[in-house]
């Protein structure tokens, strides 16, 4: 297929549907429980509610939602931060659109903006790179955040910062791993999940191989997915048919972007720039060992962390919100205490209510969510 419609084509939709049908009829466990598929990226949830794929599979099989969305876990202290040096009189802070939403222990980046701050949304740190070249009586710090997807744009830009003796330009790092956070899921003592849907974009760059522990120790089939209905569609199938089989293996059905080898110039850029953190903290998770990545020694003139004061207090989630349970799928979006009432994307209270690729605001704004049954509740600091 060459074409975006013809990964939609109700047809085709309809003829995998029927052999997934087919397949659950084979799987022994599908006579006990469901089976838990969790989609690890925020953008595979965005795709299964944003096209009703989810109502669209039997009863047996079950989407959980996955950690995969980097705005979403951005810690409320991290965002204190971010908001106590946009407040400094000498920086431009700058960002992607969804992260000057995040709401931090008082504000977040687009409400100190409201309030004089000097925040700018980047299409990519680049921008940023742009605006402390035309501004060098500034301080021009970039929010990076992401999974391996945009880490590389960002190390490309800190080596060209480099390259033009760029001074003024910094990072406040917050970009994190994809192997520890799939791992940490597999270790939680109320996992639900039985295969993974493993994410596209992060795996352009990675490859398959770093998934193998997956099957191979975890004894859990995972798919690298596309993200159009059909490649959902398909890659559920792919799943199902391992399970059919009694097989656990890393298959990759999105091999038209992604190659088992990553993108070899991509990770050299990482490696260069990068070192992993021995802890860093996920807001809804809590803290996951080496997820997280900082600054190399040689980059320190651009790490913002290194270069300015700041408050660096881990601040707890209010306790009324239950992202955490979400993310290990423990309960879904609807069933949390604040879903639809104190928390919504207009005003988010938790992690996952925050960007579109958040599972709360894609059962928000695509789940079909009856919001007048939903009943106000108290929320807790």
């Amino acid at each position: 297929m060459k074409f975006i419609d013809e990964f939609r084509d109700p047809l085709k939709a309809q003829s995998l549907i029927r052999e997934i049908r087919d397949l659950v009829g084979q799987i022994e466990l599908c006579k006990r429980r469901p089976i838990g598929i969790m989609e690890v990226c925020g953008g595979h949830t965005h795709t299964i509610f944003r096209y009703g794929v989810n109502k669209m599979l039997p009863d047996e099989v079950e989407f959980i939602h996955g950690p995969g969305c980097p705005v979403c876990v951005l810690p409320r202290g991290r965002v204190d931060d971010c908001v106590a040096l946009a407040q400094r009189p000498d920086v431009i802070m700058t960002t992607f659109g969804d992260a000057m939403r995040v709401t931090g222990s008082k504000k977040s980046l687009l409400q100190a903006k409201a309030e004089g701050a000097d925040v700018r949304m980047v299409y990519s740190p680049l921008d940023a790179l742009k605006l402390a070249k035309a501004h060098p009586d500034r301080e021009v710090v970039f929010l990076a955040l992401g999974f391996e997807t945009t880490m590389p744009s960002t190390a490309f830009t800190v080596l060209q910062a480099q390259r033009e003796g760029i001074s003024n330009f910094s990072l406040f790092c917050n970009h994190i791993t994809i192997i520890p956070t799939i791992k940490a899921v597999l270790d939680s003592p109320d996992l639900q999940v039985d295969a993974f849907l493993g994410p596209g974009h992060v795996s352009m760059v990675i490859g398959t191989e770093p998934y193998r522990f997956i099957a191979e120790r975890y004894r859990k089939p995972i798919v690298i997915a596309g993200f159009e209905p059909l490649d959902i569609l398909q890659s559920v199938w792919m799943v199902l048919k391992q399970m059919a089989d009694g097989r656990c293996e890393v298959e990759n059905q999105y091999r038209r972007v992604v190659p088992d080898v990553g993108n070899a110039q991509a990770l050299e850029a990482i490696q260069t720039v990068f070192e992993l953190r021995e802890f860093f903290e996920w807001r809804g998770l809590g803290s996951i060992d080496y997820s997280g990545v900082r600054m190399k020694a040689p980059f320190a003139g651009y790490d913002a962390e290194r270069k300015f004061e700041m408050p660096n207090i881990k601040i707890a989630d209010p306790t009324s919100c239950q992202c955490g349970e979400v993310l290990k799928g423990v309960i879904k979006p609807p069933q949390c205490k604040v879903f639809g009432t104190s928390c919504t994307p207009e005003n988010p209270l938790g992690a996952l209510m925050v960007s579109t690729e958040g599972a709360c605001a894609a059962y928000y704004n695509y789940g079909w969510i009856d919001r007048e049954s939903i009943k106000p509740a108290k929320v807790s600091a």
